[in-house]
């Protein structure tokens, strides 16, 4: 049976469950059970908030928006994070941009929420989704801060996701579900100074000294860095092996010879800490490995994989803040004794916005949909990066030629998402490794044929 939840009942379940705090997986079990419906279509509300004429915030009339449709407790998830987002994370993105200030207290609310461990398992204390809950919910805190949804991202979609695929049961326990219960994240020590894209060209390396591996060498552009209480890290064992000698082993954090450099001064996503690590004979015991000696390689490319669903769904985030800024901004500013959203010009611009705002969002649950069912994704995964990435610097580009001046300056959050945009076509695999990828794909896929 299909229809539309009665916004009366839904609207007040939000805001109550919202205000108790409830876990993501409690509203979404809590909900389900109160309705009959198999799906709803999915109904995007928000309120944006500014004035044209003067720099203080004033409300908006609320708009709607219909896109894909989405199973009910996807939709109960993203209503919920809508409201979270817009109450908790988008008034204290700037000033956590302006100061390069780590968003604790926002990384704590998204801890309580249960966001911090999307798809863990409930017997490690998790809320137990899927892909698609995940690209949900990197969305929604993106378009409220894109440097909550790189903090968000790297806990979920590679440091975690790593230990749970690869993981023991007891590293799994010790690594994930001890992090269940707090605010702290994990990072991904994947790139070198000198590999970058050749993520096989690890020049870090593991040696087993007895029942003990012994790391050595660098690690670069690292994302939460400097506040990570673990990280997976990736290092060659076999230097002879070249990509078939690489281990993946997790390092608690801080550890005697670790060392963490300066938070990099960055363009965008600045408060989410990027930084280098070094190791200096940092010692682990031998089972912090995942997996056997030489399958980091493969590690690495699975979980980015799963991780590129996170970038995608990041640069949607980012793309739906700016589209939302821009068109209310259209709707209120004048000239020549009339709304700018009247001139041709302009709604050209709102047009090839939205077109591919949408082709990015159905791109993204495409390739989440995928893993979810157990299908090869790599194609599709790269497809929705590469799209939606590039789609979030064009919709603030254009964003910003929509408000003029007012799109230039800091008092408007615009020309932050073009900032923060410009990252997801970069870390991850950038745009031109991702069409590489996807050539490579159609064309093994034509020579099975």
């Amino acid at each position: 049976m299909h229809g539309l939840v009665r916004p009366f009942v839904t609207n007040r379940y939000f805001s109550a469950s919202y205000r108790n705090r409830s876990t993501i997986r409690q509203i979404t079990f809590k909900m389900a059970a109160r309705c009959l419906f198999n799906t709803v279509p999915r109904v995007l509300k928000s309120t944006r908030v500014f004035a044209v004429n003067s720099r203080s915030l004033t409300a908006l009339p609320e708009t709607l928006q219909t896109t894909v449709e989405l199973p009910e407790a996807h939709q109960i998830l993203q209503k919920t994070l809508h409201e979270f987002s817009d109450k908790e994370l988008a008034p204290r993105a700037s000033k956590a941009d302006r100061d390069q200030a780590y968003p604790a207290e926002q990384v704590k609310a998204m801890a309580d929420l249960g966001l911090l461990k999307v798809m863990v398992p409930e017997e490690y204390g998790g809320s137990g989704l899927d892909s698609l809950a995940c690209a949900i919910a990197m969305e929604e805190i993106s378009r409220g801060c894109a440097s909550c949804g790189t903090i968000f991202s790297v806990m979920n979609s590679l440091y975690i996701a790593s230990i749970l695929e690869f993981g023991t049961k007891d590293q799994i326990k010790e690594f994930v579900g001890k992090f269940s219960k707090t605010s702290d994240v994990g990072c991904f020590a994947l790139s070198e100074p000198d590999n970058g894209s050749d993520a096989g060209a690890a020049s870090t390396t593991a040696h087993l000294d007895g029942d003990t591996w012994v790391l050595n060498g660098s690690k670069a552009w690292i994302s939460n860095g400097s506040v990570a209480k673990a990280g997976v890290v990736l290092a060659t064992t076999d230097k002879s092996m070249k990509h078939k000698g690489i281990g993946a082993f997790i390092v608690p954090m801080p550890i005697a010879g670790l060392t963490v450099g300066k938070n990099e001064d960055k363009l965008g996503i600045r408060a989410s800490p990027t930084n280098t690590l070094h190791f200096d004979n940092v010692k682990i015991p031998k089972d912090h490995i995942l997996g056997e000696p030489g399958m980091g390689f493969k590690i690495a490319m699975q979980t980015l994989d799963g991780g590129r669903i996170g970038c995608a769904a990041q640069g949607v985030g980012i793309a739906q803040a700016a589209f939302d800024w821009a068109v209310q901004y259209a709707l209120q500013r004048k000239a020549f004794g009339k709304p700018i959203s009247n001139f041709q010009t302009i709604q050209l611009k709102i047009a090839d916005m939205q077109i591919r705002l949408d082709t990015a969002r159905l791109l993204t649950y495409r390739a989440a949909k995928l893993k979810d069912a157990g299908r090869p994704f790599t194609k599709e995964v790269a497809m929705a990066k590469v799209y939606a990435s590039e789609a979030a610097t064009f919709v603030s580009h254009q964003a910003i030629q929509i408000l003029g001046g007012m799109g230039y300056v800091k008092d408007m959050p615009v020309e932050r998402f073009y900032r923060d945009a410009r990252i997801t076509e970069i870390y991850e695999g950038t745009s031109e490794i991702q069409r590489l990828v996807i050539a490579g794909c159609v064309l093994k896929e034509f020579a099975q044929k």
